[in-house]
């Protein structure tokens, strides 16, 4: 079953966590995001704490770690850094008023989306403890992609921290950012291809196949959106420098060695 009792504690988890959302709206998509993946990965361990295989905890223990860093990273960069303070009133403009509706309708969404999220980690021990037949081997490789796009994440945001604190007001385009424009939301969609890759061998039914490529289409979705959005922000800001104008003409948005340079005029990213 896909919707069970576990699923619904799971969603009901993503609701609570991401609710920070009402505190502040931006929240709703940052700091509730990477606590609602903590949240409902802990929840897995608990709930499935009888039959919780190594690689499974593995694969738990990574999402808690993705959550972990990806809120604290958050809050650090909100409280120290200079440049993200005066970006923000562009991060939290929308194109719709932020009326009570509104809130109620992002939340609930984004709480959906979580759970789909780390659906294939939930299939995988959903089946193990119903005795269905799964597969380690995927489990195991999904793992070591998900730890990759950690570390390239990391890496990609700790080196435009530091270049921002450096000069807050030139563009990143040192380290991981000679290769792409957005190397930080490449190990995001590195890390979700890896969970998405956890559950091959484990979903058993057309309705777990499909919850989980939802969520894992959604988030890439979601990252190709979020480059055209700092693509738009930064030819605002740094439109006029030719050092600029040079990098974005060689440097490719997200994905390296796909000559994909801008996303500025896909409209349909605009989400």
């Amino acid at each position: 079953m896909v919707f069970s009792s576990s699923f619904l504690a799971l969603l009901c988890v993503a609701l609570v966590l991401s609710g920070l959302g009402w505190y502040r709206f931006l929240y709703f998509l940052s700091v509730g995001y990477g606590l609602a993946v903590v949240g409902c990965s802990v929840s897995l361990i608990v709930l499935y704490s009888d039959c919780l295989q190594p690689s499974s905890f593995t694969l738990c223990f990574l999402l808690i770690l993705y959550g972990l860093r990806l809120s604290g990273f958050l809050l650090i960069r909100e409280m120290k850094s200079t440049s993200y303070k005066k970006a923000l009133p562009q991060l939290t403009q929308t194109s719709k008023p932020i009326t009570f509706p509104f809130k109620l309708v992002i939340w609930l969404s984004v709480a959906i989306l979580y759970a789909m999220q780390v659906s294939p980690v939930f299939f995988r021990l959903d089946n193990v403890s119903r005795m269905l037949p799964t597969n380690w081997v995927w489990a195991s490789i999904g793992g070591l992609v998900m730890a990759f796009g950690i570390a390239l994440e990391s890496w990609a945001d700790l080196q435009k921290y530091q270049a921002k604190q450096q000069n807050p007001h030139r563009f990143c385009d040192t380290g991981l950012y000679r290769m792409v424009r957005c190397p930080n939301y490449l190990g995001e969609i590195i890390f979700w291809t890896g969970c998405f890759i956890s559950g091959i061998g484990s979903n058993q039914t057309v309705g777990q196949w499909l919850v989980s490529t939802l969520g894992y289409l959604s988030i890439v979705y979601i990252m190709f959106g979020g480059a055209r959005r700092l693509e738009i922000r930064q030819n605002k800001n740094y439109g006029d420098d030719p050092e600029y104008q040079c990098y974005v003409k060689n440097t490719p948005i997200l994905i390296p060695l796909v000559p994909l340079y801008h996303l500025e005029q896909y409209t349909f990213l605009k989400g």
